[in-house]
């Protein structure tokens, strides 16, 4: 189903470079399908954020190229692209002086929607994340707990019906019990609006909850990319200790010191 439509973002041959030559990425090629829930999977320092900010412009590729819906990144107008682009980070980012309607309007605001059209999204989208808006609409970020700040955040995120996703480490500062519900109601929530996510995470297990495909990051590389069923067969020495982390309760494995995402 997904191969007989166009990828929404494709990696062609990309590295990215530091000024001393060194490569925090590189021989990356790889295709988002449209749908699909694609979990950047790796210790710290693999470069699963790196290439993540490689598909918004945050960062721009040293080699090769990337393409967001069939366009290099080079040639979109970053403003434009971002506005195309859902993104939820791990520190939220709420704006604190900002009510919850305000938060989740920012886009909307940016792009001159009607303020009626505006409310009816708030609206809309605090329903969808499990949030009532008569109770969450005009309360600030500091009267929410973390779970309810990062279901702002995703309804940011959202806002503007963005085609695609982006993810970085959004739910790793949560308890494992409110982790767990928002990563089974954000696959939810991806299904029943068919949106295309980039999700990165180190945690095996929720890659394994959230994941269509996994991409294994090993030192700037892809060393894995497939079905969440393959990836547990899989005989790359990288792939077999994350599956063994998934017996060990209390184990995953870790960052050296000094590390760059």
């Amino acid at each position: 189903m997904h191969e007989t439509r166009a990828p929404v973002v494709q990696f062609r041959d990309v590295a990215l470079r530091l000024a001393n030559g060194r490569a925090i990425v590189k021989g990356l090629s790889f295709d988002v399908r449209p749908g699909e829930i694609l979990v950047l999977l790796g210790r710290s320092g693999s470069g699963k954020t790196t290439t993540l900010k490689l598909i918004n412009r945050l960062l721009l590729p040293s080699e090769g190229k990337v393409t967001v819906e069939g366009r290099s990144t080079v040639e979109w107008d970053p403003t434009q692209l971002r506005r195309r682009i859902g993104y939820v980070i791990q520190e939220i980012g709420l704006f604190p002086h900002f009510t919850v309607a305000q938060n989740v309007a920012v886009v909307p605001t940016l792009q001159g929607w009607e303020e009626e059209r505006k409310r009816q999204r708030v609206r809309e989208l605090l329903d969808l994340v499990g949030l009532d808006p008569t109770s969450f609409a005009d309360r600030y970020p500091t009267q929410l707990s973390g779970g309810q700040k990062q279901r702002v955040g995703v309804a940011r995120a959202l806002a503007a019906d963005p085609p695609l996703l982006l993810l970085d480490e959004p739910f790793g500062a949560l308890d494992p019990l409110t982790r767990l519900e928002l990563q089974r109601e954000l696959k939810q929530l991806a299904t029943h609006l068919a949106k295309t996510l980039v999700f990165v995470t180190h945690d095996v297990r929720e890659g394994m909850v959230l994941g269509s495909r996994i991409a294994l990051f090993q030192e700037g590389r892809m060393v894995f990319l497939g079905a969440p069923a393959a990836f547990l067969n899989s005989q790359h020495p990288e792939a077999r200790a994350f599956v063994a982390a998934l017996r060990e309760p209390q184990t995953q494995p870790h960052p050296s010191a000094g590390e760059v995402e």
